[in-house]
């Protein structure tokens, strides 16, 4: 009489699994942590650059920023009230060369391939900031998009405050964002570390509003 046939894995062969599982573990960590730093690099490179852009009119125009002039101006102002943050972005192509510069590389989102009319909000990963003003070097300028504390206005303008529980969400830094200041730094902050930033004295004049793409 023949044994009966077993299916199922013996001990070893599940000790020959688990091992080479922890091994490929092993060898794919240190890979994805070398890419998720390299992202963060190419991030604040971006908005490094972002901010060169928004300093070439300020300096050019009593410390305004384009997006604070009406277009008869030369400006972008009215992009706040139709919720077309991109409009900000597309003033400044020369400056910023390729439209690679306005998409994180941790976003899903992808890059325009020229600054063309197929250029939008959807291809592009930063938030600009209304209020930030030249002469308030640590007010926000700009960030990662993925930032939360309620429901955006239809306008896609998320409101601040001193009281606001703002968070990052899970979208491209894994809860944690990069910030482009009024002076032209750019911060990485985590939740916490962006909450604690926002109730410092005097980075608000009331609301500080964001308008996301």
């Amino acid at each position: 009489m023949k044994a009966a046939r077993h299916n199922g894995f013996s001990v070893v062969e599940l000790l020959v699994i688990v091992l080479v599982l922890v091994l490929i573990v092993a060898f794919l960590l240190p890979a994805i942590s070398h890419q998720k730093a390299a992202w963060r690099m190419e991030c604040r490179n971006n908005l490094k650059q972002i901010g060169i852009g928004f300093k070439t009119w300020a300096l050019d125009s009593y410390d305004n920023y384009h997006f604070q002039r009406p277009a008869k101006q030369g400006g972008t102002l009215e992009a706040f009230a139709a919720g077309d943050s991109y409009r900000h972005f597309l003033w400044m192509s020369n400056q910023l060369a390729t439209p690679k510069a306005v998409v994180c590389p941790a976003d899903v989102r992808k890059p325009a391939k020229t600054f063309t009319n197929s250029f939008s909000n959807v291809n592009v990963s930063y938030f600009v900031g209304q209020d930030a003003n030249d002469n308030f070097p640590q007010m926000l300028l700009s960030g990662d998009r993925n930032l939360t504390n309620g429901p955006l206005r239809p306008n896609r303008i998320l409101e601040l405050t001193t009281n606001s529980v703002v968070g990052w969400t899970e979208k491209m830094h894994n809860r944690e964002g990069n910030i482009l200041l009024g002076d032209g730094s750019v911060q990485q902050f985590s939740t916490s570390g962006l909450r604690a930033y926002l109730l410092k004295d005097g980075l608000f004049n009331g609301t500080n509003r964001l308008s996301l793409p």
